[in-house]
């Protein structure tokens, strides 16, 4: 959940530029060069730590080489003249990898824009060092190296404000302008204006089994609707498959709230949960990468409880760290300004609401 109540603007969509495919990074030295109408920004934190040697794969000096670093504990494969083209951290399914550039944008709702050669995909397993020699890995990574197929990036923003339906093979409605949720019509003073529980199967208005022999029962007025941790739920898990449990306690893989993806032992803490306090907000934000899940503690009602859970996108064109979440106040996914800027970095709501990040 969020904290203000607003209405929300009319956002538009993924805006995707033809912008030329690089996998370079930006330095501020490079983005005072940059040519007009094209822009990069730099990686989020995958040249962080020690930089390690060159394994010996037997790779020729003119090919591919990978290499380790640390804080959190990773492998990076690049080119032969040092520009990345892969990051994989030890104990996470979500891989970085370059890929053309685009822009993602919603300018009835804010100024920011983030052009990115990033891709964030799911692997099959958890990354392992020494990895790179496994076939999983091999057949993996030759079908996604280039591929342009809808990355973790692509599905956030079909849920966008604006954005149009799309359906699978069936027929269903998988994705489209999402709200937060319906209503709040008890009236209560100081209460929220719209409701949370809506997870994905209520956007999509049909039961769904979960592994652990539970099924979600959708509820019609959640129909399209998607709360802050039912948006990473429709995105990395039924869409990209990432394994859901049914609540917070039961089953196996991402849990359903906010609080219980932060404190779950899925994945990997890039950003360890101190406490929520104010003075616990995490300094170390350049360690986050683009696909990180960032965890807040907006609303003192909650208790012990994050509230409130968003993807990290990349920076903008202005260097701010940006991120994509789903919001009570603007009624659904945006990286807009509605109710407080996207940002990570610097002194705003958000930015100083941040306790903690999980890399999946």
């Amino acid at each position: 959940m969020a904290g203000k109540k607003k209405t929300r603007p009319v956002l538009s969509g993924l805006v995707v530029l033809g912008l030329v495919a690089t996998s370079g990074y930006l330095t501020l030295e490079l983005r005072k060069q940059e040519q007009p109408g094209i822009t990069e920004v730099r990686n989020v934190g995958v040249l962080n730590g020690v930089r390690g040697q060159a394994s010996d794969t037997g790779q020729e000096a003119s090919a591919e080489r990978w290499s380790r670093l640390d804080n959190p504990a990773r492998s990076v494969l690049r080119t032969a003249d040092g520009q990345i083209k892969a990051v994989l951290t030890d104990g996470a399914r979500l891989a970085t990898l370059k890929g053309p550039a685009r822009t993602f944008a919603e300018p009835s709702s804010t100024a920011s824009k983030v052009s990115t050669t990033d891709w964030v995909r799911l692997m099959p397993e958890p990354w392992t060092e020494g990895a790179e020699k496994e076939k999983w890995f091999k057949d993996w990574y030759a079908e996604y190296a280039t591929s342009k197929e809808d990355d973790v990036f692509a599905i956030a923003f079909q849920y966008v404000a604006g954005a149009p339906q799309g359906k699978d093979a069936t027929g269903l409605v998988i994705a489209g302008d999402a709200n937060f949720g319906p209503l709040n019509t008890t009236g209560a003073e100081g209460g929220d204006l719209r409701l949370e529980q809506s997870d994905f199967y209520d956007y999509l208005g049909i039961p769904y089994s979960f592994r652990d022999g539970n099924t979600g029962t959708p509820e019609a007025m959640r129909a399209r609707s998607l709360d802050c941790s039912g948006f990473i739920r429709m995105v990395l898990g039924y869409r990209t498959r990432y394994p859901l449990m049914s609540s917070d306690k039961s089953g196996d893989g991402l849990p359903r709230t906010a609080n219980g993806m932060a404190r779950s032992k899925e994945g990997v803490d890039v950003l360890p949960l101190n406490g929520i306090t104010p003075q616990d907000r995490p300094t170390a934000i350049d360690q986050l990468q683009p696909g990180d899940l960032v965890f807040f503690k907006l609303d003192t009602r909650t208790a012990q409880r994050l509230d409130h859970v968003g993807m990290v996108l990349g920076h903008d064109t202005e260097g701010h760290l940006i991120f994509v979440s789903s919001r009570e106040e603007v009624n659904g996914p945006t990286i807009g300004d509605v109710g407080g800027v996207s940002r990570l970095d610097g002194n705003g709501y958000y930015a100083k609401t941040l306790r903690s990040a999980k890399r999946l």
